[in-house]
């Protein structure tokens, strides 16, 4: 039974000593590399009492097949690379008829050839997909708002994956994801 007992200790402490191996030595390590091909971006939107903030991870395309290849059509998408996509807006916002009310959300999105699914979700998530089958990590009980936008074809190919704001007239904010030859318009009025 002494045995038996110290064997189990030993296994265990070698599980944990594991465990914690990954998660202080080489799960930063891997982080840091991934952060090398995908840089972190931070874009800010002001206009007037309106202050939004998008924090995101810029995969290249690489000379890949991105839509319906790297990122398959149909299935969810972390809206970039490494953490989940996040955006903080400081007033309420008005998306495909839907409010999003202020606050922080992670962005999600479901791309497909001729629209895509946009998914604002109320959990945030330390990495955007799940360490052992690499889906996306969105919990959908958390959508706050969710709505189809209309691709448009752009005539050349991004070679970065880019979020970035635009103006569509008073009080309207357009949010645009754009990479390879695709370009995404989400609107927002706030």
């Amino acid at each position: 039974m002494k045995n038996s007992s110290g064997i189990l200790m030993r296994i265990l402490g070698g599980a944990l000593l594991l465990i914690a191996l990954f998660y202080f030595v080489i799960g930063p390590i891997m982080r840091s590399q991934t952060k090398k091909h995908s840089p972190e971006q931070t874009i800010t939107y002001t206009q007037g009492n309106l202050h939004v903030d998008v924090f995101y991870c810029s995969p290249a395309k690489k000379g890949r097949e991105i839509f319906g290849g790297l990122v398959p059509y149909g299935e969810v998408w972390r809206t970039g690379a490494n953490e989940a996509t996040t955006i903080e807006t400081d007033e309420d916002l008005k998306i495909g008829g839907q409010t999003l009310p202020a606050g922080k959300y992670s962005l999600w999105t479901i791309p497909n050839e001729d629209k895509w699914t946009v998914i604002f979700n109320s959990k945030m998530y330390g990495w955007g997909v799940k360490f052992l089958n690499a889906k996306a990590s969105r919990d959908p009980n958390y959508d706050v708002v969710v709505t189809e936008v209309p691709i448009s074809k752009s005539l050349t190919a991004m070679e970065q994956f880019t979020i970035s704001f635009a103006e569509d007239g008073p009080n309207t904010l357009v949010m645009i994801l754009a990479w390879d030859n695709v370009v995404v318009p989400v609107k927002m009025n706030h």
